[in-house]
């Protein structure tokens, strides 16, 4: 049995990683959003709150740098998800962020995102 879940709209089409995409956003989101909840195993949800926030606009300028490199948009994707799923969580950004020492950086960072999503919306 195969299940489908509905891709979640940006709420951040200005900046995140919409605004960063400029005329790419709109391919790139379903994409981006499947490749990091995929990778991180969290929700698309998540996803979406990372995408739309200040961190995904650094993660849309990832996709950028690799595009600007020559690959395609679902390639590029996937190089800054994995390349993002490389890095880990150091010490400062522990202690700054609240995140555990040694996560994925992008896994952390999606975690970090949807809490203050959350929190805001309290």
């Amino acid at each position: 049995m195969t299940t489908t879940s509905q891709i979640p709209a940006t709420q951040n089409e200005a900046w995140g990683f919409c605004g960063s995409m400029d005329e790419q956003a709109h391919a790139a989101w379903p994409l981006a959003l499947s490749a990091i909840a995929g990778a991180t195993g969290l929700s698309l949800e998540a996803a979406r709150a990372f995408l739309d926030s200040r961190h995904g606009r650094h993660f849309a300028d990832e996709v950028q740098n690799v595009l600007g490199d020559g690959a395609k948009l679902d390639s590029a994707i996937e190089q800054a998800t994995q390349r993002w799923m490389g890095w880990t969580i150091g010490r400062t950004t522990s202690k700054d962020y609240g995140i555990p020492k040694g996560l994925p950086y992008l896994t952390g960072f999606v975690i970090h995102c949807e809490i203050v999503e959350e929190s805001l919306a309290a």
